[in-house]
């Protein structure tokens, strides 16, 4: 189950397990990277693979994987929320499963000159589309105020206003430019923790990552896409990383399962809280195994949800 380069994505077996791939499905991998769930899709069965990936890069590496298995692998750039339109431009209808692993890749955050990681110093950029404002921008030019509002919300950052506070000040004497230096700015503000095993500086690089490219926006469009392009039976498989991305599957997940109580007793059910379109396969998420853990410690925060397009399965013409 491995991609480009030997790269095994996180509860790949899991998520293919639950895709349940058959011969002749036809199946979405909506954040490529890599390339394993597609591999792993395409090794379980004699199915087709339409790959999308809104980092350039990504399709690029990926074209080996996509000659390798060709014709039954297809790459698409673009992102996950635009799914109906692109399956659409490639002639595809609806699909038997959908894969979505969230976040930033493992090719995008080892990669210095990305710039998504402090742990190797590099310009400071974070845009999976390399394209667009990036973090250097938003660090530079936000008010103090809506830094401080993205640290909160995106990074659940305790100190969020004094870390807001304290880049408004470095950057009066000098544009930050690099990852070590708006790394070195945070930890001062935010200082040591005993009970935080995490480098102080985590919280806030996750909360621009995820404002610059717009994560939780995309995985709002990407759910609902994904809903929208399943035939009846078929499958979705979320892959998260942190409790904001998780809260948000899990509760649109929920909505469309049709498990969202009414705001009263004595009030009928809203118009969109009747539409029920998804069975819930995961009340409670699928966690990697100790043993994964060891092999891979990324994986100790993934959490998988699935959900299965209510419908009575047929034939697609």
């Amino acid at each position: 189950m491995s991609g480009a380069g030997g790269h095994i994505p996180v509860l790949a077996r899991e998520v293919v397990d639950a895709l349940q791939p058959r011969d002749g499905g036809r199946y979405v991998d909506g954040t490529f990277g890599a390339g394993g769930y597609s591999a792993a899709m395409l090794d379980r069965a004699d199915c087709q693979v339409i790959a999308i990936d809104r980092d350039p890069d990504a399709i690029a590496a990926g074209q080996a994987l996509a000659t390798r298995y060709a014709p039954r692998l297809r790459l698409i750039e673009g992102r996950f929320g635009d799914m109906a339109e692109l399956l659409s431009a490639e002639g595809v209808g609806d699909v038997d499963g959908v894969a979505l692993d969230l976040g930033v890749s493992s090719m995008q955050f080892d990669r210095a000159e990305r710039g998504f990681s402090f742990r190797g110093d590099g310009p400071l950029d974070m845009r999976m589309e390399k394209r667009g404002p990036s973090a250097a921008d938003l660090v530079n030019e936000a008010d103090e105020v809506e830094l401080a509002d993205i640290f909160w919300r995106y990074g659940e950052e305790r100190r969020s206003r004094r870390v807001a506070r304290a880049i408004v000040e470095a950057r009066k004497a000098k544009r930050i430019e690099t990852t070590g230096e708006l790394a070195e700015i945070v930890r001062r503000a935010v200082g040591p923790s005993a009970k935080d095993e995490s480098d102080p500086a985590t919280r806030a690089f996750q909360a621009l990552r995820i404002a610059v490219n717009d994560e939780l926006g995309e995985l709002e469009r990407g759910l609902a896409a994904a809903d929208s392009v399943l035939a009846p039976g078929g499958r979705l498989a979320v892959v998260s990383f942190h409790s904001l991305e998780d809260r948000a599957v899990k509760e649109y997940v929920r909505l469309r399962a049709g498990r969202t109580p009414s705001p009263s007793r004595h009030a009928p059910p809203r118009a969109a809280e009747r539409e029920v379109t998804l069975r819930d396969l995961t009340r409670k998420p699928v966690l990697p195994t100790a043993s994964e853990v060891a092999a891979n410690p990324r994986s100790r925060s993934a959490r998988l949800r699935v959900a299965e397009k209510l419908g009575v399965p047929g034939g697609r013409a």
